[in-house]
């Protein structure tokens, strides 16, 4: 039986706004730890990761909130939305004003969502269904929302990340604290306090920032 995933994102999601975005519609999920035990089967049996673009999470919310507040850094502009997930990041610099936006996930299911939420607030959305790390495509703007929650995975972009940077692109960085983004490397730009699911988070709260390299061009 062939696994539907737009029936699956619009059975376990509801359209809402994002809290430090309300201007954002995503597909939220309903019940963020019912969705996560779907993983077990459903999402299991069809070889897709976890729902991480189910949630509108701290990192993504802070920097969302900041391309609102400096629309000038992506306007006009050719933007990447890194492990884009909703899709958010993506959403956020085309009602800025970008000239052209793409966003990135290996995940198939967040990809499906993504197109979905890019119609939902009538955003035009490039999908980019492969692997990009190492490329340099000439973005001018590079968007990454919560991207250090796994020591390899962070190591493998910051990496990248930084490379890019140092070349020109203009890189911005969204995140609560998470345990392996190394922070001596980076420079804030703004602090926001996020509301998040307690379920997800273990609080309501999470002061976030949006980071930049340090020494960057």
């Amino acid at each position: 039986m062939t696994f539907d995933r737009a029936a699956f994102i619009k059975f376990n999601t509801h359209l809402a706004g994002v809290p430090l975005r309300p201007d954002i519609k995503l597909h939220l999920a309903t019940d963020a730890t019912g969705l996560w035990q779907k993983t077990q089967d459903e999402l299991h049996a069809a070889n897709l990761p976890l729902p991480y673009w189910a949630f509108a999470w701290a990192g993504g919310q802070a920097l969302a909130r900041y391309l609102q507040d400096h629309q000038t850094l992506v306007a006009g502009k050719r933007v990447l939305d890194l492990g884009a997930g909703s899709g958010l990041l993506a959403i956020a610099a085309a009602k800025a004003g970008a000239a052209h936006v793409e966003a990135c996930d290996i995940d198939p299911l967040a990809m499906d969502a993504i197109s979905m939420n890019a119609v939902a607030n009538s955003a035009v959305v490039h999908l980019l269904r492969e692997d990009v790390i190492g490329l340099d495509r000439h973005w001018d703007v590079v968007l990454a929302g919560d991207i250090a929650y796994e020591p390899d995975m962070a190591e493998r972009l910051i990496l990248w990340l930084e490379q890019l940077a140092h070349k020109g692109t203009r890189v911005l960085i969204g995140d609560p604290g998470r345990a392996y983004l190394p922070r001596d490397r980076l420079h804030s730009l703004a602090k926001y306090e996020v509301p998040v699911s307690k379920c997800l988070e273990d609080c309501e709260m999470k002061l976030t920032d949006v980071w930049r390299f340090k020494d960057a061009m």
